[in-house]
């Protein structure tokens, strides 16, 4: 029609150019079919009102700023599944999940240090040789770090000779005492050298351990495994026996924090807040139960930033009391979850089971078939590669968009930057296709669209090359109803002024060095991240 010449006007001027044509050709023709024609007419003339309002009421913007945040450590998840049971020989998982040649792209593994004092134990009497000890992972282990990867070690408890309760069970049900299972105060000198057992057996065996934590869940009182620690227990703990972690013979071993069940801003902030405990802990840690992203862990990790800190999201499930496979609608909360950890200012995020009907490995379930086959991908691993395939090692950027993006919001979006590239996520969890136009602060030469718009095979991370014919600084692109989309741009460098943080004197505080697996490094060399105190972390170069 006539009409769409005009595209591109003031919606008031295009409106008043067709009423007037259509009104000159109703008198023009009142002697023919007048009232036929003029229904007719103005039928046309409100659906093309329609149509016109649709075009400028469904494009959103992102503006992609320079202020930059935290550096992504990476992606992964815990090693186990059933009832907390590591995979021993069955290396399926990780082999399905894991390295850069992957389809999902994880790099971070989580294991439970059990409460034994050797690594490999087996019941002769029984001819059963337990999964349940350090050795149950180390198979695994072995995989993610030959392929570039993190593995870290978590305790539920420490062995029961430790503890107030004499067990590693927590001790909250009856044919346990209802005692509370604690950390004695006169084994706090044990506890670390315990650790250094543990770090001793998996080193032996192949496994160089980055990283160990102080604790589970020290808040949460339970009947399985578990040990109860106050913020102030554990701030005696660390301050007064962390020293004894052998750092010089586990070269480059990181301690984490315990990990609350709600990410509790008051464990982490009081060893934060404490000089002598500070300088032992590399890693912030928690867990989002009961509390969404932007709530407490945004709030601990605060005082993370200030200290160059980095912020871990060590365990969640999400919808995994379902009695079905995750449906579309329940893949994008898990990826809202995913986008609002990094807005709230996560370096690493940790999902619970990576074999689970709601996780990223079929466990053969046959209640939960079809689509449930033992040992493939289910669609939420591929959720999360829209992150751990882009955004791990990339740095977050500063936005403004023309939506918030807050708990579960209905569009969401976040942006980074890595090397030459420029990273956007966006999220419509809304009924309705809109288009998004991305702002940037310099020139983009070229670009690609990941999209994933439901759970079968061919509506998941489908590519798209975006056609860019010369350098530009903003981009249109579609945005369909209940989609997840990663927009990576490639930077035009003979135009940008996205530089590296440049090394200033006002960088007040101690700077921390990690290798491009995010890693920490004492001696840098060579290419390097240097994460400043004040929460700046930059790529740099050490010469010899």
């Amino acid at each position: 029609m006539k009409l769409l010449k005009h595209v591109g006007k003031p919606t008031s001027e295009i409106l008043c150019i067709f009423a007037t044509n259509l009104f000159k050709s109703i008198f023009a023709n009142r002697k023919q079919y007048f009232f036929l024609s003029l229904m007719k007419k103005l039928s046309t003339f409100f659906f093309s009102l329609l149509a016109v309002a649709s075009l400028h009421a469904t494009t959103h913007i992102v503006q992609v700023k320079t202020t930059r945040y935290q550096t992504i450590t990476g992606f992964g998840a815990a090693c186990c599944d059933g009832a907390m049971c590591p995979y021993g020989n069955d290396t399926q998982p990780v082999r399905l999940l894991y390295g850069k040649t992957s389809k999902i792209g994880l790099n971070i593994m989580r294991m439970e240090i059990s409460p034994n004092f050797k690594g490999d134990i087996s019941y002769s009497d029984i001819g059963w040789d337990t999964p349940y000890d350090w050795h149950g992972s180390l198979p695994s282990a072995k995989i993610v770090k030959d392929r570039g990867g993190i593995v870290f070690g978590t305790p539920w408890s420490p062995p029961g000779d430790y503890k107030t309760n004499g067990t590693a069970q927590g001790g909250n049900r009856q044919s346990q005492g209802n005692q509370r299972g604690a950390l004695k105060e006169d084994c706090y000198s044990k506890f670390f050298p315990w650790f250094n057992t543990f770090l001793d057996y998996m080193k032996k065996n192949g496994v160089n351990v980055d990283a160990v934590s102080v604790q589970n869940e020290p808040d949460w009182w339970v009947d399985y495994s578990g040990c109860l620690y106050t913020p102030q227990q554990q701030l005696n703990l660390v301050k007064n026996y962390a020293k004894d972690l052998d750092r010089v013979k586990y070269k480059g071993v990181r301690l984490i924090s315990a990990e609350p069940l709600g990410f509790d801003p008051q464990y982490s902030n009081m060893l934060l807040n404490d000089p002598v405990a500070r300088d032992q802990i590399d890693i912030i840690a928690g867990h989002l139960y009961g509390h969404p992203p932007l709530g407490n862990m945004k709030s601990a990790a605060v005082l993370a930033a200030k200290y160059g800190k980095e912020v871990w999201m060590t365990e969640h499930s999400v919808t995994d009391n379902i009695d079905h496979l995750p449906n579309w609608s329940e893949q994008l909360v898990f990826a809202r979850e995913l986008n609002e950890c990094m807005v709230a200012g996560c370096t690493g995020y940790i999902y619970w089971y990576m074999r689970a009907h709601w996780a990223f490995v079929g466990t053969g379930e046959a209640k939960y078939n079809p689509g449930n086959t033992k040992n493939t991908l289910l669609p939420r691993a591929y959720v999360m590669s829209h992150f751990s395939k882009y955004v791990t090692g990339s740095t977050r950027v500063n936005t403004s968009a023309s939506f918030k993006t807050e708990t579960n919001s209905p569009l969401e979006s976040s942006a980074y930057i890595k090397g030459d590239s420029i990273i956007v996520i966006a999220i419509n969890s809304t009924e309705t296709d809109h288009n998004l136009k991305v702002k940037f602060p310099e020139y983009v030469k070229s670009g690609m669209h990941l999209l994933s718009t439901g759970n079968e095979k061919a509506n998941l991370c489908k590519a798209t090359d975006l056609t860019i014919e010369k350098p530009v600084k903003e981009v249109v692109t579609s945005m369909p109803a209940n989609s997840l989309s990663t927009l990576v741009f490639m930077i035009d460098r003979e135009y940008t002024a996205i530089d590296e943080v440049k090394q200033t004197n006002n960088d007040d505080g101690p700077k921390t060095y990690y290798d491009l697996q995010g890693r920490r490094i004492n001696n840098p060399r060579g290419l390097c991240i240097e994460r400043s105190a004040n929460g700046k972390a930059v790529k740099v170069f050490i010469k010899n």
